[in-house]
């Protein structure tokens, strides 16, 4: 389906004004008004990203009790082991609360689940294991255990002290224990989207506070909550959890801090990504170049030495394993890259799948770790909900994840086929699930016509919402340093996208990057021209190569600095030719796979 593009319109008088009364370039107060910043004191509060907009974190629902009952096991000397998630949220809580109790004197390790052998959050056999180990001792979850109900009841069944940190859904009973999570029923918490390690950030604070004079820290604490803010920033950029509220302050003054207070690991993994030597850190970098290589850990079974690299205080080993872990994510890429590469052509081998509303693939040979990321990028190609499954997993069953698009209800459409599956879980945009390999084609079956009978996508669904319609003169490099003040961009708080037409191109587009995966291309407009790169989109290459008309570009604007020197690029994220579409919406393009 092709793309609508809703531009955003605006009163050309409130515009002038607001770039006049902030002092800003009218580029900027276009985006604060489609943002929804009805008067000047409203984009003054969306550009302030100070800490002291942080909620007091006595309000987070279950905090209190579980800062005092750590402070009780440190000064006990009991065992405490955090029991942490293998993705980056869950390795940045784990990290983050491991060195605060250890700071605070406390007898402290931590636990994180093989992801292949063991699966996702809470289990049985290692609440035990930790318990046969030390009966004394206490466990704390952070990024997971809101629905472990079972697990919680073997805990008080072996006399295991469990708190549980979480920021997920629940599910329809809660586990009966100590929980802290930002939304639990009865709570009054004012933001309910902090990630896992945000979670545990304010935990941490909570205890911080307890060891100083009972409201504020001592300054050695003090200055590790500040530097902990680096981890939150990560950890909150991974998750894909919305940057405003407190999040976009986290985020903000991590990114503002990681340079300066970054420990042994994070400056290891700054250096090998090349980011240690930047002036600045934007979201972005954590996103695309921290983020995966601590995932990369996780995915393929080896999230404890995330845990490590984040936690070692010799840079000889930091090094060592930030360069394993650079690894571990370029083997990621590989398997991802061939895996992306069977399901299209598994897809081009059932044609009839081309018609079907959502696609399930199966393979012997898919790695259950990468499953998922493999699973959206299907689901974006095909332009549908995509379900994939690698049936090599234990116990003889099918394990896989599955991605929405546009707006498909995909927990729902499990929910509707659960008699078919072993287990399965997640939200309306993603899951995960397990299945009898001979059960595989009648879930197909069922799958595919629920999302029949309940999906019918619209343009709407698929729109692309363009803060405002520009000319190629106005994207100055001050005007995109003065974008940036909007920052952190993410979920929520998108960077901005602007519109351009009666736009040509200068040179023949190039194909760029391993496989010619990517686009490079010179824009002109009104004797303005300006570099402009797609990534994924070489294919663009020969379509927009055919075209001898104008075009419509829509672009985020970036700064490219190469040889100190800054040049304003587009990052082009759709077009259409002019001269074969109505104005106001793109042209077609066919949604399969190129």
């Amino acid at each position: 389906m092709a793309r609508h593009w809703r531009i955003a319109t605006h009163d050309a008088g409130y515009v002038g004004q607001l770039a006049a009364d902030l002092k800003i370039p009218a580029l900027v107060a276009q985006v604060l008004a489609a943002r929804g910043c009805r008067s000047a004191a409203d984009a003054q509060a969306f550009l302030a990203r100070k800490l002291t907009d942080l909620h007091d974190p006595e309000l987070l629902p279950g905090v209190s009790q579980a800062a005092d009952r750590l402070v009780e096991a440190v000064k006990a000397g009991r065992r405490i082991t955090v029991y942490g998630d293998y993705d980056v949220d869950g390795v940045t809580a784990t990290s983050l609360l491991w060195h605060c109790l250890q700071l605070a004197g406390g007898r402290v390790d931590y636990y994180i689940p093989c992801r292949m052998e063991e699966g996702y959050g809470l289990n049985c056999d290692a609440l035990r294991q930790l318990h046969t180990e030390d009966p004394s001792r206490i466990v704390i979850s952070v990024d997971c255990g809101i629905t472990s109900v079972a697990e919680a009841v073997l805990a008080k069944e072996i006399g295991l002290e469990l708190i549980i940190t979480d920021h997920h859904q629940f599910a329809e009973s809660l586990p009966d224990t100590l929980l802290v999570h930002p939304r639990l029923p009865g709570g009054n918490y004012p933001f309910g989207d902090l990630c896992g390690v945000g979670v545990a950030f304010k935990l941490a604070w909570a205890i911080c506070a307890r060891l100083g004079d009972g409201k504020k820290a001592s300054p050695r604490m003090r200055e590790f909550l500040l530097s902990a803010i680096g981890l939150t920033a990560i950890g909150t950029v991974a998750d894909v959890v919305p940057l405003i509220g407190e999040n976009r302050v986290l985020v903000s003054t991590g990114l503002g801090g990681l340079l300066e207070r970054a420990n042994p690991g994070l400056r290891a993994l700054l250096t090998i990504t090349g980011l240690a030597e930047r002036e600045s850190l934007q979201a972005e970098d954590l996103g695309f170049a921290i983020g995966p290589r601590i995932n990369a850990a996780g995915r393929l079974g080896q999230a404890r030495l995330a845990v490590e690299l984040l936690t070692t205080d010799s840079a000889e080993r930091a090094t060592a394993l930030a360069a394993y872990l650079d690894e571990l994510n370029k083997n990621r890429q590989t398997v991802e890259r061939r895996m992306l590469k069977q399901a299209k052509e598994m897809v081009e081998e059932h044609p009839q799948w081309q018609d079907e509303p959502a696609l399930v693939l199966a393979h012997a040979d898919w790695h259950a770790g990468v499953i998922g990321i493999v699973a959206n990028r299907v689901a974006d190609a095909f332009q549908k909900p995509a379900i994939l499954l690698s049936y090599n997993g234990p116990q003889g069953l099918a394990q896989g994840s599955g991605r929405s698009h546009a707006g498909f209800n995909l927990h729902a459409g499990l929910t509707a086929c659960q008699e078919l599956l072993t287990t399965f879980g997640g939200h309306h945009a993603a899951v995960g699930l397990k299945i009898s390999p001979d059960r595989i084609d009648a879930f197909r079956e069922q799958f595919t016509q629920y999302v029949a009978a309940h999906h019918r996508p619209t343009a709407e669904d698929v729109e692309l919402a363009v803060d405002a319609e520009v000319r190629l003169q106005d994207i100055t490099p001050r005007a995109v340093e003065q974008l940036e003040r909007l920052g952190p961009f993410g979920a929520a708080n998108a960077r901005p996208v602007f519109a351009a037409s009666g736009v040509q191109l200068a040179a023949p587009p190039k194909k760029m990057g391993e496989g010619e995966r990517h686009l490079s291309l010179l824009v002109r407009q009104y004797g303005e021209t300006l570099r402009a790169v797609a990534f994924g989109r070489g294919e663009w290459a020969d379509e927009m190569a055919a075209h001898s008309g104008d075009f419509a570009i829509c672009f985020q604007p970036v700064i490219n600095r190469f040889r100190g020197q800054a040049k304003a690029e587009l990052q082009l994220v759709d077009w259409r030719a002019e001269s074969t579409s109505s104005a106001g919406s793109p042209r077609p393009r066919s949604s399969a796979v190129r």
